[in-house]
């Protein structure tokens, strides 16, 4: 777990976090340049941006929310990374608009899919805004974590229905607007012409452990990232993570 993301968070984010570390390492091996360049859309307040400026690359955020935007200004002076963070108001499927193509070493597509109208342009103008064999790394929502929730918590019509419906939504109340099983965001990135790497499986138990046993019991927090980190690449657990996250390559 990085030290970079604080405790509680870091449940929610530590898995992804280590593979994007990896992913921006190979790629400062790869180009022989420590800094890259990194594209961070619907980067919101900058949960990720943030960290990755701290590891000395220049981060650009792409968001349409303004009050986001000034929130991640404020929070990269706090951070002293002001000068290698950029926020830009936009989104991914006008992305041409604010940055430029085949501009970027790494772009990160974190729960970004889930609300654009046309998941698999999103992908593409993605891949189109990164350099030769850059990284993509893509974080949706999982089909298999809301249906296990649902029916965890009793409401097993809306878990049948989440199941069934093509959004992957459990009913009108629902705040996501859509899920994706492993395949399907994979597919995505295999689309838009790009290597599918690795598929982990993202807050497997995190969601359903309550909190007050975390909180409280010596050591339980510690055991539950490294269970979550066990089974983050056991294809068995995709289908019932709350998130999952495809690591994506741009052929040379």
């Amino acid at each position: 777990m990085s030290d970079q993301l604080r405790p509680r968070a870091s449940l929610r984010t530590a898995v992804v976090w280590e593979v994007l570390k990896d992913a921006l390492e190979h790629r400062v091996r790869a180009t022989g340049r420590e800094a890259l360049d990194v594209l961070d859309t619907g980067g919101g307040t900058g949960n990720f941006a943030v960290p990755v400026a701290r590891l000395g690359h220049r981060v650009t955020v792409v968001d349409p929310s303004p009050n986001a935007l000034f929130a991640l200004e404020r929070r990269a002076e706090e951070a002293g990374v002001a000068d290698r963070v950029r926020g830009v108001q936009g989104d991914i499927l006008g992305l041409f608009e604010v940055v430029d193509r085949a501009g970027y070493d790494a772009v990160l597509c974190h729960g970004v899919l889930e609300y654009v109208d046309d998941p698999a342009e999103g992908v593409r103008n993605a891949a189109e805004a990164l350099r030769p064999s850059g990284a993509l790394s893509l974080l949706g929502a999982g089909l298999g974590g809301a249906v296990l929730a649902r029916a965890l918590a009793g409401h097993f019509a809306e878990a049948r229905k989440a199941l069934t419906d093509p959004a992957g939504r459990w009913g009108d109340g629902d705040p996501v607007p859509r899920r994706f099983t492993a395949d399907q965001l994979a597919g995505l990135v295999a689309d838009a012409g790009m290597e599918v790497g690795p598929v982990h499986g993202v807050r497997v138990f995190a969601d359903l452990v309550p909190g007050v046993l975390v909180d409280t019991e010596p050591g339980a927090m510690e055991e539950l990232l490294r269970l979550e980190a066990a089974v983050a690449e056991l294809p068995a657990f995709h289908s019932v993570a709350t998130q999952l996250h495809v690591l994506g390559e741009k052929r040379g």
